[in-house]
């Protein structure tokens, strides 16, 4: 499977196109639509979440609520389109006409894809960078991460994130027991966090930013349940499943960093308290006693849940901006100002969710044939069943 994305923050819409789903797939637009609305929520979001309101349209692979096995063709009309159409137009202009468009960017801002963009590609309008490298273009990506969750969940396999950290504010490791306790938890709380005792304060220290003009980062987890062991591959270093999981969190804007299971901690333990023994019986085959690898094994699956942890920096647009030079004049100025968010790690948890489910799903399309959604059922159920009897 594979899906590319267009569009850009204030066009008409963006657009996604998903490749190499099986055929036979239940899938319905409030699918789709359940993870767009879950994407908008969480305290400290800024403007632009009070303007959008993010709906799906599925434009092909779909029929009848069946996938077809052929291309599926998402969209999410920008609202916000409608006062953006003169200077986002896609038609030529003349010269007189440019001088009138107001908006262009030539200061650019720190901690942004603003200057090495427009370095990159030439442009003396770095609104044609930060249009495409904004983090609206995670709506999408959540499309196609709800529709990986949904051919998950009928494989038995759940995805769940949530929020650790904010500012400093560090919540308890939850403890539950089934996935569907720690969604249901964190879906009712504003900042995503299993940890009552934390939630309060995040909100604190969210609004504290707020009022200072600045923002906060913070540390999401995603955790998998009910993947079959020895998915992915450790023969070659592009096939490792722990790295594309890693590539993927990494890839989302404004994470800057990635661990699994115990991660950094490693470093200042000892193995004995690192690596998970093995132990084996006859209802569940082989398990580990611990988690402590977060469950991977030399770039594969051990069938224990996968736990995997990133750190999002604090969002770059600042209402107190930093300084930065006009590339135009030269001149030192403070950078521009786009509307956004005190706080987007409750959002971006979401998101994590998404792109770990995707890298997820693809992997289990790739190792088990996966034309037909009843023949990948039975082969993933084939090949558990093998596990426990190896």
């Amino acid at each position: 499977m594979r899906y590319l994305t267009a569009g850009e923050s204030h066009g008409p819409q963006l657009t996604t196109i998903i490749e190499g789903l099986p055929a036979g797939m239940p899938l319905t637009v409030e699918d789709i639509n359940k993870e767009l609305a879950r994407r908008q929520k969480g305290y400290g979001r800024g403007r632009r979440m009070q303007i959008e309101k993010d709906q799906a349209i599925i434009a092909g692979g779909v029929r009848h609520g069946v996938t077809l096995g052929s291309p599926l063709a998402l969209v999410v009309e920008n609202k916000d389109w409608k006062h953006w159409t003169k200077i986002m137009g896609m038609e030529p202009i003349s010269g007189d006409e440019e001088d009138e468009i107001k908006r262009k960017v030539t200061r650019p801002r720190p901690g942004h894809a603003d200057l090495v963009g427009g370095l990159k590609y030439g442009h003396r309008d770095m609104r044609n960078v930060l249009e495409r490298s904004s983090a609206r273009e995670t709506t999408v990506r959540v499309a196609a991460g709800a529709v990986a969750k949904k051919l998950l969940s009928l494989l038995g396999i759940e995805v769940a994130g949530h929020v650790l950290e904010i500012g400093g504010v560090q919540a308890a490791v939850p403890t539950y027991q089934n996935i569907k306790d720690l969604q249901e938890k964190t879906e009712n709380s504003p900042v995503r966090v299993f940890d009552e005792n934390a939630e309060q304060k995040m909100m604190d220290a969210i609004d504290q930013a707020k009022k200072k003009g600045d923002s906060i980062g913070g540390i999401v987890e995603v955790i998998v349940e009910g993947m079959p062991p020895g998915v992915g591959s450790y023969v070659h270093y592009d096939r490792k499943l722990d790295a594309k999981i890693a590539s993927a969190i990494v890839s989302i804007n404004a994470f800057k960093g990635v661990e699994f299971g115990l991660g950094f901690e490693m470093a200042r333990s000892f193995g004995s308290q690192v690596h998970d023994e093995i132990i084996w019986n006859q209802d569940t085959g082989y398990i580990r006693r611990t988690n402590r690898l977060g469950g991977f094994e030399g770039g594969m699956t051990t069938g224990m849940p996968i736990v995997v942890r990133g750190v999002m920096k604090p969002i770059p647009t600042l209402y107190k901006p930093l300084q930065s030079v006009d590339i135009d004049s030269k001149e030192p100025f403070t950078a521009s100002i786009e509307r956004s968010d005190s706080c987007a790690v409750p959002a971006a948890s979401v998101v994590a969710e998404a792109v770990v489910a995707w890298e997820i799903a693809v992997a289990i399309t790739e190792q088990f044939s996966s034309d037909r959604m009843d023949h990948l059922q039975k082969l993933v159920e084939e090949h558990r069943e093998y596990a426990r009897k190896f």
